[in-house]
């Protein structure tokens, strides 16, 4: 878990750099590194991402400890995957994935966005879906996780909509892009902290304090109290 809280340290200063330096953007001579940034932050909120998607199918019977452990390795090889096509696509082909030209549409960029955004919201609908059938015992009893995966469907759903729109050469498409790409990077790490990460530090905090307690009993600390 510790692992994983640092994860999410290193892609908080990731995204940060991020929202800072958008005019490399727009700077000429400054492509290569915005597409390594650009490249860098998605794959790693990707990580986080898909990990949660792993341990939200890992069910209601293991501990969060257990089923992070468990999907780490299967998370990575998902995202690293992910992170070789998109490097094909940006310095193989040299198709630019995250430098938006609203005047000449990609064909081939919005494809594979409408892709990525559709198997995103392919696997959240299908986990809904779980939570209104009889397999609802299968994912974890709490609230949050459900209204995690309703916010996140309707933003995959949103950015599948703005991609195949852009590709279509629509205007109103690229605003709505734009729209779900600042909301993601802006408030996507809030929500998977308060979602998962909060309750389970209070957890590991409440742990510890009966841990300092027992040891502290058995050093006779409270004995007084029982004279």
């Amino acid at each position: 878990m510790i692992s994983y809280y640092g994860c999410l340290w290193l892609v908080s200063l990731l995204n940060l750099a991020w929202c800072s330096l958008q005019a490399l953007e727009c700077t000429s001579g400054k492509e290569m590194a915005w597409n390594i940034l650009s490249l860098s932050t998605t794959t790693g909120m990707l990580f986080l991402e898909v990990s949660l998607l792993a341990f939200l199918f890992q069910g209601n019977y293991a501990s969060g400890l257990e089923a992070l452990t468990r999907t780490f390795v299967v998370s990575g090889i998902i995202v690293g995957l992910d992170l070789f096509l998109k490097a094909i696509y940006l310095f193989g082909f040299g198709v630019p994935l995250f430098i938006d030209e609203p005047e000449h549409p990609h064909q081939v960029k919005w494809g594979l966005w409408v892709a990525h955004k559709l198997v995103l919201t392919a696997i959240y609908g299908l986990i809904m879906f779980m939570y209104h059938s009889r397999w609802r015992e299968r994912l974890p009893a709490r609230p949050a996780f459900y209204k995690y995966v309703a916010i996140m469907f309707t933003l995959n759903a949103l950015a599948l909509l703005a991609c195949g729109l852009t590709g279509n050469g629509a205007d109103f498409g690229f605003w709505l892009y734009s729209a779900t790409l600042v909301c993601y990077h802006a408030f996507y790490l809030p929500l998977l902290y308060v979602t998962f990460l909060a309750d389970f530090f209070q957890e590991e905090d409440l742990h510890l304090d009966n841990v300092y307690y027992s040891e502290m009993k058995d050093a006779g600390f409270f004995d007084a109290d029982w004279e």
